[in-house]
């Protein structure tokens, strides 16, 4: 008998879709108006059937969804969007043919949106077919977007990701049982997971972890010193009840494409931008995390030495939070003469002037200096 989680689309899995869905809103408008990208590639690994028996649609129909709507929202700028080439993989082929007739029965697909593949090819097998062929994405001035939602965490290894990074071109989205995962670590770890945590977190045996918080964060560090300094790496935690967290990772080389994904989860969760939990039979954006760390952290960065508004921005991105949310904090430092702020010139900027934004990140355009009072 299948699982009820294979049949119908559950609250947690719609957390799931759904940052999928606002990520990708923003993603292909960001990628479409970059006059650079001829095509974008999306690949959906472990597509599953597209839609439920409660009437609750996966990934695939999202992913169309939102390219159809990219079309259809700006029709005058539809000649301009470059195609987007979808491709959706299962090993089980009897999903890939409802998939199939889902699409046709919503008409979620036209030629002239891009090309549209299905395949049922064993996962490693397609994993080494796409790092090969990601090498070239440069050249060819194409991006690609890959979401991987495996039915075990058996399939996946931090090489993997690193793997499919490597070109500078392509963002990951990685959905991972971390509960699970976690207890397994705790009570006698299987020989793949200990194999997936051993790239990650090479003496995890000998410090433990104190709860699933703490192993989804020991997993964080240690996908982000396997890609490097020039990858972000972000979480999304989904909480389905007290004793179950599932997360999403997220990969990308770019610091604007690392933005819109904490916007997207920053529209799902207003509080802290950490995750969703399901409380008291209610849908709750709350965050696990009750406190906000913040203007804490910025009183640290800031201790050591002034630092320009390139640099604050980088920071705040880096922290997980968005620049209105270091706006907010420096406004009422200025308020209350915590901060000074200067111009590089040594004027002083107009009021609420703090320059916190990607734009002037990417032109290393210093306007203001920041130094605790």
């Amino acid at each position: 008998m299948k699982k009820d989680s294979q049949i119908n689309l559950l609250s947690h899995s719609q957390a799931k879709v759904r940052l999928l869905s606002e990520y990708l809103k923003r993603y292909l408008n960001i990628i479409s108006n970059d006059n650079h990208t001829k095509e974008i590639q999306v690949y959906d690994l472990f597509c599953g059937e597209g839609i439920y028996e409660n009437g609750g649609e996966g990934s695939p129909l999202l992913i169309l969804r939102q390219i159809k709507d990219m079309h259809f929202t700006n029709p005058a700028n539809r000649r301009l969007i470059p195609p987007v080439n979808c491709h959706f993989n299962d090993l089980d082929s009897r999903k890939i043919e409802k998939v199939k007739a889902a699409v046709a029965a919503k008409s979620l697909h036209y030629p002239d949106f891009g090309s549209i593949g299905y395949s049922s090819t064993d996962y490693q097998c397609l994993l080494d077919q796409l790092v090969k062929s990601f090498a070239n994405l440069r050249s060819q001035k194409q991006k690609a977007f890959v979401f991987i939602d495996p039915y075990q965490y058996r399939h996946i290894s931090g090489s993997q990701i690193a793997a499919l990074m490597a070109s500078g071109c392509v963002e990951v989205l990685l959905w991972l049982p971390t509960q699970f995962m976690y207890r397994f670590a705790k009570n006698g770890t299987p020989e793949a997971l200990y194999d997936f945590i051993s790239e990650l977190i090479p003496d995890f045996s000998d410090q433990g972890f104190d709860d699933v918080w703490s192993f989804i964060k020991k997993i964080k560090e240690g996908f982000h010193a396997l890609l490097g300094e020039s990858f972000f790496v972000d979480t999304f935690t989904i909480q389905k009840d007290p004793s179950t967290v599932f997360c999403l990772f997220f990969f990308t080389s770019h610091i604007l494409g690392f933005q819109k994904m904490l916007e997207a989860k920053w529209d799902i969760d207003t509080e802290q931008g950490k995750g969703w939990h399901y409380q008291e039979n209610q849908l709750s954006f709350l965050s696990h995390y009750k406190t906000n760390p913040l203007e804490a952290d910025l009183v640290e960065f800031l201790r050591t030495k002034p630092r320009s508004n390139v640099e604050v921005y980088r920071f705040t991105i880096n922290r997980g939070f968005l620049p209105k949310h270091t706006n907010e904090v420096l406004r009422n430092w200025q308020n209350t003469q915590r901060i000074s702020i200067a111009s590089p010139t040594g004027t002083k900027p107009r009021k609420s002037a703090f320059y916190i934004a990607y734009e002037y990140y990417r032109q290393n355009q210093v306007k203001t200096i920041f130094s605790l009072s």
